[in-house]
């Protein structure tokens, strides 16, 4: 078994993605000073699991409380948040004592916006189950719980003492699953790393095989491109914003559809969405766009929505994250790994790009 990566996201609170089979075992050199107590929050899909790690816990002599959160983004509101608050409470919990989360990106979002939150910062180490938390929820330190108005729109930027990505915890998720988190991978692979979309056109399907190199070396290639945008820019103020590339019309499907769709899913066609708005721009080729369209589609992610959503979409980018005032943003691209932004576009330029993706 070839041993676990370490890849260290820079920055003002420097941190180590372990990455590889057997992840797991680097969790107590992970917590560091060790604390009395640790909570570990996670979904009931991952009971086991968060068993193991409970049990890995009490060998090492840490008290374990268990925090079980609905699945998915049902996790993500401010009541389950006020729960686990009352829990910390109870228990006791100190500045020196710790979260760890085990699950999805829901998971790994509020537990670490828990985290931020109580005494105003303990530590917390994220253990992502989903090749989604892997490469984005649990990398980068942005923690957010969900309000009516939109996704993530009440947050912190909060760095975790560590990620553990142990790509075993992979072989059971279903195709879907692993499908929406390269939606993801491929965005680092337009973005910068052009050798992530050369894996997945040599072989989609090899590609999704957790067992396999290629996986193992995707996720690898996209945390190490995220931890070296992160690492300059931890509060969003300038470069990371192209993480968003995507994600303004991912996250607008995302509410229209009361976060039914998969997260990768909406970013998928949020992705071919700023391909066509870039073209119709003047910024990309026809074959760029193009690429998009058949990267995704190997991989089995949706590359476009029906018709007559648009004007419920077009009301949900209003209230994203980028936007200023009435203003709209989109991370665009001037050609493969040169993303730029394109402000406040022309409403017939808007609908003239999603017809492209409703056609």
């Amino acid at each position: 078994m070839t041993a676990p990566t370490r890849i260290t996201v820079g920055g003002v609170s420097p941190y180590d993605v372990v990455v590889g089979a057997g992840a797991l075992g680097e969790l107590p050199a992970l917590l560091s000073m060790r604390p009395r107590q640790v909570l570990v929050v996670h979904s009931p899909v991952v009971a086991e699991l968060a068993a193991d790690v409970a049990g890995a816990l009490l060998q090492a002599g840490i008290e374990v409380t268990k925090a079980v959160v609905p699945d998915g983004e049902a996790a993500k509101t401010v009541d389950v948040c006020a729960d686990v608050w009352s829990l910390l409470g109870r228990r006791g919990f100190t500045r020196s004592d710790a979260v760890v989360s085990v699950g999805g990106g829901a998971v790994t979002d509020l537990a670490g916006f828990v985290a931020a939150s109580w005494l105003r910062g303990v530590r917390v180490v994220h253990v992502p189950t989903t090749l989604l938390g892997m490469v984005d929820a649990a990398v980068g330190g942005k923690t957010a719980v969900n309000t009516a108005e939109g996704k993530n729109l009440v947050g912190a930027f909060y760095p975790p003492a560590g990620v553990l990505c142990d790509l075993t915890t992979l072989t059971t998720l279903p195709r879907g699953e692993l499908a929406s988190g390269m939606a993801e991978v491929v965005k680092a692979g337009f973005l910068r790393d052009g050798a992530i979309l050369e894996l997945v056109e040599a072989d989609p399907a090899r590609a999704l095989d957790p067992r396999g190199p290629e996986l193992r070396e995707l996720v690898e290639r996209a945390v190490r491109f995220k931890a070296d945008v992160v690492a300059g820019d931890l509060r969003e103020h300038g470069g990371r914003e192209i993480l968003n590339y995507g994600h303004t019309l991912g996250h607008a499907i995302e509410k229209v559809e009361s976060f039914r769709w998969r997260h990768g899913d909406a970013v998928s066609v949020g992705l071919v969405f700023a391909a066509e708005l870039a073209a119709v721009t003047g910024r990309l080729g026809a074959d760029e766009v193009l690429r998009h369209r058949s990267v995704l589609g190997a991989l089995g992610l949706p590359t476009s929505y029906r018709h007559d959503a648009w004007p419920a979409l077009r009301e949900a980018m209003t209230i994203d994250k980028k936007s200023r005032g009435e203003r709209l943003r989109f991370v665009v691209l001037d050609g493969l790994g040169r993303p730029g932004l394109l402000e406040d576009p022309d409403e017939s330029l808007l609908e003239l790009a999603y017809a492209e993706v409703s056609a």
